[in-house]
């Protein structure tokens, strides 16, 4: 429908309660090898799994987001610049669990995700969605987490820490920071930009997952995690 082979755009019939047909075969059967596979999490208009495809031709890249016209950009730009290990999904990111198996997928990234303001079990971070994520990573997968929401991204440390994950970066302000991997600092998105007119500071936070489920909200999140003035 959109002509770009590298958009993948199911009905939702498709993947409600079902296995996509490219379950357990994206390496085999988009990609043609057998390099990890890292994911976007609500990847925008898909400059970071552009940027990261560039950067990393060993590893492959799928964005993930459910607006056509960001994720069309992306796709769009991932063709004119020829790259042949990044592709993306138009679906919800509550269906990412019908489209990838067990141990398919080595990393995720969450760029600039909506801070769900007052709904914590929303947010792309939140324990509920870590454990689904479970379901299709390997063990001790990278996540990676880039915001200018300083709230969220508290949260996101404090559930680190309550579940005992391996924080490997932990930065509030991540371009007075000269220790952090150069694809946070060189690739930028399009909120971000917005985000640094505005003088926001953006955070940048990377852990391991271990293997002790489930995984569990901090104790303080009921009160001091509520981002009311997001």
């Amino acid at each position: 429908m959109t002509g770009f082979d590298n958009l993948y755009q199911p009905e939702f019939s498709e993947v409600l309660n079902k296995k996509f047909h490219l379950y357990g075969k994206w390496k085999e059967s988009v990609f043609n090898n057998t390099n990890p596979i890292v994911l976007e999490l609500g990847c925008g208009k898909g400059e970071y799994s552009v940027g990261l495809a560039e950067r990393y031709p060993e590893k492959n890249f799928i964005g993930i987001d459910i607006k056509g016209a960001r994720i069309f950009r992306g796709a769009k730009t991932a063709l004119q610049k020829n790259l042949k290990n990044v592709a993306f999904i138009r679906t919800r990111v509550d269906f990412v669990q019908s489209f990838f198996a067990k141990n398919e997928v080595n990393e995720i990234w969450f760029t600039f995700p909506d801070p769900q303001a007052k709904r914590i079990r929303k947010r792309l971070s939140s324990s509920l969605f870590l454990n689904r994520y479970t379901d299709f990573l390997v063990d001790n997968a990278l996540i990676h987490l880039k915001t200018d929401n300083k709230l969220f991204y508290e949260y996101t440390k404090a559930l680190a820490i309550e579940n005992k994950f391996k924080i490997n970066y932990a930065s509030d302000n991540v371009y007075d920071d000269n220790n952090l991997p150069e694809e946070v600092i060189n690739i930028q998105t399009f909120y971000e930009n917005q985000f640094l007119a505005k003088n926001n500071k953006i955070n940048y936070l990377e852990f391991n997952l271990n293997n002790i489920l489930p995984f569990n909200e901090p104790k303080e999140f009921n009160d001091k995690f509520v981002l009311v003035n997001s």
